[in-house]
């Protein structure tokens, strides 16, 4: 299937490694023009060479990155078709943090969304473009010692159902893909530092009902790519939940019924 994505204009933030990393080229591989935001610049620029895009250094939490992304976009592309909110980082901020170490965490993982939207906002309208936001499972089921990272991406739930209503009179579209137990770098990370990796995962993978796996950076980005493109065209103020089942589905789904008397 065409997704009729050639020659767009994508942003994605967070997009040198993990699921943005996957975003990035799956949208290359659609023929988009990609400009991939983020803090890691030898990551970074080896992918925009990779997929023909190009790489700007930013620290998103700063306002003063976020106009710096759309500027140089806007500058090497000359449009924005579609904005990927991808960045963030679950900092493990809970309620033994300060209430101002609290409020950081909010304000890292979702300053830039909202600072994002609002610079691209015209050049959207312009195009008839699209906004993904990259949430999490943990807005909907908690995690426990993870309150900031919680509270945003809670926020970017609501945002996204906000702002596909806010902005639908301009014919922007606003959906929201949210991964359960994506392997991820930073996930594999946290498997790496266990006493036993390899048992660790099997145990977080017996629990997603649809394959015992966990999700792969490349399906989150797929449906990424799908919904930001013109095939999604009347797909607004959605939230979808990439994984396996896992968010959702009855916990018996994953039980060993064998041992079930």
């Amino acid at each position: 299937m065409d997704l009729q994505l050639a020659g767009k204009s994508v942003i994605v933030t967070g997009g040198s490694k993990g699921i943005g990393a996957s975003t990035v080229r799956s949208f290359a591989a659609e023929g988009a023009k990609v400009a991939i935001a983020g803090r890691s610049p030898i990551q970074g620029e080896s992918l925009a060479k990779e997929v023909k895009g190009i790489f700007i250094e930013a620290e998103l939490g700063e306002a003063s990155a976020c106009h710096k992304v759309y500027e140089q976009t806007l500058g090497e592309f000359g449009r924005i078709d579609i904005l990927v909110n991808n960045a963030g980082y679950n900092d493990g901020k809970d309620l033994n943090a300060s209430p101002e170490d609290f409020m950081n965490s909010v304000h890292l993982n979702l300053s830039h969304v909202y600072t994002l939207v609002h610079l691209c906002r015209g050049e959207l309208a312009k195009t008839q473009g699209a906004i993904i936001n990259v949430s999490s499972k943990v807005a909907v089921t908690g995690q426990g010692g993870t309150s900031g990272y919680a509270a945003a991406k809670g926020a970017m739930n609501a945002l996204t159902r906000e702002w596909a209503i806010a902005l639908a009179p301009e014919n922007i579209r606003v959906n929201c893909v949210l991964p359960a137990e994506c392997i991820t770098p930073q996930y594999q990370n946290w498997f790496d530092s266990l006493k036993d990796p390899q048992s660790t995962r099997k145990a977080v993978e017996s629990l997603v009902p649809l394959g015992r796996r966990m999700t792969t950076p490349e399906e989150l980005a797929d449906m990424i790519v799908f919904l930001a493109s013109p095939r999604s065209s009347h797909t607004t103020g959605q939230i979808i939940f990439v994984d396996g089942g896992y968010t959702h589905l009855d916990r018996a789904a994953s039980a060993d019924h064998t041992k079930w008397g």
